[in-house]
């Protein structure tokens, strides 16, 4: 994994077999993602039914890719569940049929296929006691999704992908064409705004449900969570403008909340937040 990837500092605090346990489900997830996004001369359906028989010949023991072999041998020592791996590919295959979504339920819906599914299979890594931990990586991956969402607008759109609900949209009196011209007018900012603080209300809900006997293994999760509430407040401070390049927290900055959270975490300070 690059330096450059907002989950690269998070997985620093992991011991050495969780680390490279969680680099794999990454890669395998990412490849997955790439079914779609990057599909070069393959069809993605082609490619989506490749990665479903890979996902059975590693459950069986005989994977084939190189994402296969290194997730493969995490599979039983983590107890992954196959579940949440089948419920990812569901989700990534949504992106061939549907680019649109009415509602924020609709949206919940995928965005629970594509990013708490992959919440579910860390939180077994990490490590947990109390059942309400996984409640905890269902709201955080629904989180750091809408994060992506307001973040990568321009992209999806050049994907011909609109994720931000059609009902919000109409509510600010904002229409595709205004985010296609890449101006942060009023109707945009308004709109953007509302998204952010939907994203940030999911980190808050995520952070009540995270039982406090489990904040310490739950220490990596944490630090993504803040990474990516830093790529929100980089949003609201360059006043919503998403469009003239990809909003990015520096290295630096990555580093230094991940080295906060994970201080406040050991001197228990963040058990009762």
């Amino acid at each position: 994994m690059a330096r450059d990837t907002s989950f690269y500092y998070s997985f620093l605090v992991l011991p050495a077999d969780k680390r490279r346990a969680i680099l794999a489900v990454w890669d395998f997830c990412r490849a997955v993602d790439d079914a779609v996004d990057e599909p070069g001369t393959a069809s993605p359906q082609a490619l989506l039914a490749e990665w479903r028989g890979e996902l059975d010949r590693c459950y069986a023991g005989d994977p084939l890719t190189a994402q296969g072999t290194a997730l493969q041998q995490w599979i039983h020592t983590f107890h992954l569940p196959r579940q949440a791996f089948e419920d990812l590919v569901t989700g990534v295959e949504m992106d061939l049929t549907r680019r649109r979504y009415e509602t924020f339920d609709a949206l919940r819906e995928y965005c629970w296929h594509v990013a708490s599914t992959v919440g579910l299979i860390a939180v077994e890594i990490f490590g947990y006691r109390s059942p309400r931990t996984r409640d905890y990586a269902v709201e955080l991956g629904l989180a750091l999704q809408m994060t992506n969402i307001v973040r990568d607008i321009s992209a999806d759109l050049a994907r011909d992908r609109v994720y931000l609900p059609q009902e919000d949209l109409r509510r600010f009196g904002c229409t595709e064409e205004m985010l296609r011209a890449g101006r942060v007018t009023s109707p945009v900012r308004e709109l953007l705004a509302f998204e952010c603080q939907r994203a940030r209300d999911l980190y808050a809900r995520a952070r009540t449900l995270l039982p406090p006997e489990d904040v310490r293994a739950l220490v990596a999760a944490e630090i993504m969570g803040g990474i990516y509430s830093a790529i929100l407040w980089r949003i609201e401070r360059c006043g919503y403008d998403v469009f003239s390049s990809r909003v990015r927290v520096a290295r630096p900055r990555r580093a230094l909340i991940a080295a906060s959270i994970w201080l406040q975490t050991m001197a228990g300070l963040r058990a009762h937040a």
